[in-house]
């Protein structure tokens, strides 16, 4: 049976939405001995083409270590794969962002890969990913692969209505910068949401703010001159009708749908979105540019990653780093980030995307709207890391900042309250899981 045609089998399946009909996870006696099973997140269907070459490349070169690809929707990774873990059928490799990856750490779950590794490993990926996908107490305990920056997306003509000639660019301009936009236009200047369960960019802009979140014994730090300071931020902008009222029920959704109506002056997002704005709002597509994103003081930008690690469980944990540093090598990485329009971790592919970005002559205005914006990404990596530390119960951590900003801003309590309130909460939290 040739690669091909193998791989084929594998796939079957992949484009079902009930992942119980594909056996996700579960080791079955058909597969031939060696086999790796492999779980990614969303990358099914539009990415087949490329997961089938790559795979079917490794397997030319390792054919007693073929891959079983699984992928899954983003909100069911978690689940299945502590069920999985569980039921002690948990995948060679799988696709986890870093605050997931810490939590599995923290219960024993993953492989430390630093004995696995080859000595050069950590050279050929840019240092701050690198780091984020190290734990303190359990190692290295992921590879990492793509990457996402945070961009601001600026609608041009609400900008020159209110006689702004430039976005904010350090989170201490946006007051005055939302005023002017909100007094002059009707519209709002950002939308940045205060859902628990949602986005992250408000934490993140806690840590740029100056903001320590937690201390070492993961007690809340964030009860400080600074964090005072930072809950009053986002109080007041919400109290003076600087922020759309939805920002406390609505989620990025809702950010991404006033921008596209006109009705937000700037919307944090990827490079990569520019298409869907083309596509579902070509007016406001044509008067929008790709700005750098909106900082602290020191300029430091947020990065997203997303990383490959190899459960403890799994007995070919020497196959499963090769294949994690193959899908990570930097020809791999370059052809995805060229694909998926994301970028690499690779320092090799970084530097081959910059170039081909460089060198790319577009043929039309939103070509060259979408290169400008995935250059001005690139060169934001130079000084973007991931701000919210990959700490187990991160997510808990975010509900709870988030549900007392949120009384704060609706006038429940007064900002400084809301401080107190958190920090109680986190550390009864954080005295019953790190005694």
């Amino acid at each position: 049976m040739t690669v091909l045609k193998r791989r084929r089998l594998f796939l079957v399946g992949l484009a079902m939405a009930g992942l119980a009909t594909i056996g996700w996870g579960c080791r079955q006696a058909s597969m031939p001995a060696g086999t790796l099973q492999l779980w990614t997140l969303q990358l099914a269907p539009k990415f087949n083409p490329y997961m089938e070459a790559v795979l079917g490349s490794w397997e030319q070169d390792h054919p007693d270590a073929p891959v079983r690809w699984t992928d899954l929707p983003w909100g069911s990774v978690e689940r299945k794969l502590l069920a999985a873990v569980f039921a002690r059928t948990a995948p060679d490799v799988v696709n986890l962002n870093p605050p997931f990856a810490a939590n599995l750490a923290s219960k024993g779950g993953l492989t430390d890969l630093t004995p696995l590794l080859p000595p050069d490993a950590a050279s050929r990926y840019l240092p701050s990913v690198w780091a984020a996908a190290r734990d303190p107490q359990a190692g290295q305990i992921a590879i990492p692969w793509y990457l996402t920056v945070r961009l601001s997306l600026v609608n041009g003509d609400l900008l020159r209505q209110a006689g702004i000639s430039e976005p904010p660019r350090r989170w201490q301009d946006v007051p005055a910068y939302a005023q002017r936009v909100r007094e002059r236009t009707g519209r709002y200047g950002l939308f940045v949401t205060v859902v628990p369960d949602d986005s992250a960019e408000l934490l993140e802009s806690l840590v740029q703010m100056g903001v320590t979140l937690l201390d070492d014994r993961q007690r809340a730090a964030f009860n400080t001159p600074e964090g005072r300071k930072a809950f009053a931020f986002w109080t007041d902008l919400y109290r003076d009708g600087l922020l759309p009222r939805e920002v406390v029920s609505q989620g990025q959704r809702r950010a991404i749908e006033l921008y596209q109506s006109g009705e937000l002056a700037l919307l944090a997002s990827g490079a990569e979105f520019l298409r869907s704005i083309q596509t579902n709002a070509p007016r406001v597509a044509a008067v929008t540019t790709a700005e750098p994103p909106l900082t602290g003081a020191d300029g430091t930008a947020n990065v997203a990653l997303m990383t490959l690690a190899v459960p403890r469980q799994s007995d070919q944990a020497a196959d499963a780093v090769k294949l994690a540093l193959f899908l990570t090598n930097g020809d791999n990485q370059a052809r995805f980030a060229r694909e998926a329009r994301v970028l690499p971790s690779s320092m090799q592919a970084l530097a081959a995307v910059r170039a081909e970005l460089e060198a790319e002559r577009p043929s039309d205005p939103g070509a060259a709207q979408i290169r400008a914006a995935r250059l001005l990404s690139a060169e934001t990596l130079e000084r973007a890391r991931v701000l919210v530390p990959a700490t187990p119960g991160v997510k808990r951590l975010q509900s709870i900042i988030y549900t007392q900003l949120q009384r704060a801003m609706l006038g429940q309590i007064s900002s400084d309250q809301a401080v107190l309130e958190a920090e109680e909460q986190w550390n009864r939290y954080a005295r019953s899981r790190w005694p």
